[in-house]
């Protein structure tokens, strides 16, 4: 469920979307006023994000569902006007049958070719507006507007007097009917209207491709339902059309208002960010056994371990149940040995992988730290209760499984356990004991102890923080470079010598000698390594490595600033650590979107950074929520 909004105000220098608009959904529906809710709130989420939702890159969906909208363009056919069309892409792995119908990212849509069409069956032209909660579509033949009825039901209003659509589904058996059609395949589509249909029909364009065509007669309250479902049930009940879309104007107005103000410089970032963190929610089905959020949802369709627990830190802010079962979710599919899967998806795990190298894939241990910050935020009890064992047996996990030659340092054993996929430092090869799961690994040992302590497990507590501090002298004793002034990664005993912001990892912990803090913050804000204009590139622009446009081997990621702020800060850089969050929020309000990882130097997205990206958009939140109330981190 989600949250209420709260009472109360901003001050003056931010537009409070708490604040009363005046809008009382009962009353709008019920009067049916031809004023909707988008032309209504000059300040509110409509104004915020108007047309922030272009169709072609970003899709229109919404909280749990698996459709997605998108535009497209073609060439027009002879005779006919440039129309566009658009398409219905669905947010679900299949991966039982990918044999058939495709790669998730790659497979056909759902729904192709889909425009709106006048009684002739002529395309028609449209202007488009787009809104959190509704797309416009000014036609010729009048206004339509979406919205969502459900997760599984796009809802269309139908303007007076006729307006038609035709469209192709992927399926191969389709019936028309009195009030539309149906459609039976991988995924089952209907459509459903309660105009009267001048023409309904649905004609063969080849073996897995039908054509639905249909021109409806409306007397100005009708609407038209687009059912998409693997249930052999449909929707075909025609809600009210003024009630459904102030419905789903109010679910979204009611997300913005639950989240706190920000002051006015980070707003129109910060509510798409927003936008993003409930769009990109997916429902539960099969192995996803509670709602999680995706990545993205249009590049990484699941629940990714890493990814999960910095989602976790915005939805804190918001709902705290949401915000704990993007860590349960992860849990529920722990091995009885300890281990967590790498990724969760509708039919399966990902735990085991052949490429770069064979061999169990999972993440780094960010779960114990996770959980107390969330403590933090809710004071939720038994929620640590909750998950104190599975934690413990998490951690045990890495010394049990990953550290082969018992010298109390743990090892990756597969580079995407690193979540760093493609890092440098996995190019000759793997074991490698890097610095930075060694780091995760001693503030785990350190958040234990402090879960430990609060369900009064006193000796634990002791018990935990000694290794944490153990853990940490292990790092200076046998990675530490002191002639270089870092920590290297080691492959076979021997230094890998790629300059990466991971050699400098344990900054994070607090617990270094003055002079080896002193050494390390000299290469986080050198220039020509790792304080650039957009910091921290993931590998130092000295070195041959250095490519900002691939992935982990140079571009700047925020989720990773996000962990070095945090370090500043416990080795009393608070200076730093602010200078570092701005330029971190300057970074991701460059673009009109919010990406998987950006240039170091220009700010700009790489070609094959995903975009509406989670973690990205989870960590500006969080910072804009602290930068507006003067907290570092």
């Amino acid at each position: 469920m989600e949250s209420r909004p709260t009472q109360g105000r901003a001050s003056a220098s931010r537009v409070d979307l708490r604040a009363d608009t005046g809008y009382n959904g009962s009353a709008w529906a019920a009067a049916r006023a031809p004023t909707y809710l988008s032309e209504r709130m000059p300040l509110d989420f409509a104004a915020l994000l108007k047309d922030r939702i272009d169709l072609s890159r970003i899709p229109f969906s919404d909280r749990s569902a698996r459709i997605m909208f998108f535009r497209g363009h073609r060439p027009p056919e002879p005779g006919e006007r440039p129309a566009g069309f658009f398409t219905v892409r669905l947010a679900e792995r299949w991966e039982k049958q990918q044999a058939q119908v495709g790669h998730y990212r790659q497979r056909r849509p759902v729904i192709e070719e889909f425009v709106f069409i006048d009684a002739n069956g002529n395309p028609l032209p449209f202007e488009l507006t787009t809104y959190p909660h509704e797309v416009i579509f000014d036609t010729p033949a009048g206004r339509v507007r979406m919205c969502f009825a459900d997760t599984e039901t796009l809802f269309f209003t139908l303007p007076p007097g006729s307006i038609g659509m035709r469209f192709r589904v992927h399926a191969p058996r389709g019936q028309a009917d009195r009030r539309g059609g149906v459609f039976r395949g991988t995924r089952n589509v209907a459509y459903t209207t309660n105009a009267t249909l001048a023409s309904n029909e649905i004609t063969s364009i080849d073996d897995s491709t039908l054509q639905a065509a249909f021109v409806a007669e409306s007397a100005g309250d009708a609407g038209l339902l687009l059912n998409i479902t693997p249930r052999l049930g449909f929707n075909r009940t025609m809600p009210v059309p003024a009630a459904t879309l102030a419905a789903a104007a109010a679910r979204w107005q009611a997300w913005f208002a639950a989240a706190p103000p920000v002051e006015a410089r980070y707003q129109r970032q910060y509510y798409y960010a927003w936008w993003i963190m409930r769009a990109g929610l997916i429902s539960p089905r099969y192995y996803m056994t509670r709602e999680g959020m995706t990545p993205s949802k249009i590049h990484y369709v699941g629940v990714w371990q890493w990814d999960a627990f910095f989602h976790a830190l915005a939805y804190r802010h918001v709902d705290a149940r949401l915000a704990e079962d993007q860590v349960r979710l992860v849990f529920d599919h722990q091995r009885d040995d300890g281990m967590l899967p790498d990724a969760v998806h509708d039919e399966g795990l990902v735990m085991r992988l052949s490429h770069p190298v064979p061999g169990e894939v999972t993440k780094p241990p960010l779960a114990a730290w996770t959980v107390w910050q969330l403590y933090e935020k809710s004071g939720n009890r038994e929620f640590l209760e909750e998950v104190h064992e599975p934690l413990v047996r998490w951690h045990n996990w890495w010394f049990e499984h990953s550290d082969d030659d018992r010298d109390g340092l743990c090892q990756y054993n597969h580079p995407f356990s690193s979540g760093l996929d493609d890092s440098p430092l996995w190019d000759g090869g793997m074991p490698v004991e890097s610095p930075d799961l060694n780091t995760y690994l001693c503030l785990q040992q350190e958040s234990l102890a402090r879960i430990a302590g609060a369900i009064g497990l006193n000796d634990d507590a002791r018990l935990w923080a000694h290794r944490a501090g153990a853990m940490a002298q292990r790092l200076i004793d046998k990675m530490w470079d002191e002639e270089a002034g870092v920590f290297w990664a080691l492959r076979d005993k021997q230094p890998i010598r790629v300059l990466t912001p991971f050699s400098l990892y344990p900054l994070w912990t607090g617990r270094l000698p003055q002079h080896i803090t002193a050494r390390l913050i000299k290469h986080l804000t050198d220039p020509d390594e790792f304080w650039t204009r957009y910091p921290l590139p993931t590998v130092a622009r000295s070195d041959p490595h250095y490519d900002p446009n691939q992935m982990w081997r140079g571009p700047t990621w925020v989720n990773i600033n996000y962990l070095f702020i945090e370090g500043l800060q416990r080795c009393g850089r608070n200076d730093l650590a602010a200078e570092l969050r701005d330029r971190t929020l300057d970074l991701v309000m460059q673009r009109d979107d919010i990406f998987e990882y950006y240039h170091p130097e220009t700010g700009d997205h790489p070609p094959k950074a995903a975009p509406i990206f989670g973690w990205t958009s989870a960590v500006f939140i969080d910072l804009a929520i602290k930068a507006s109330n003067g907290v570092v981190i």
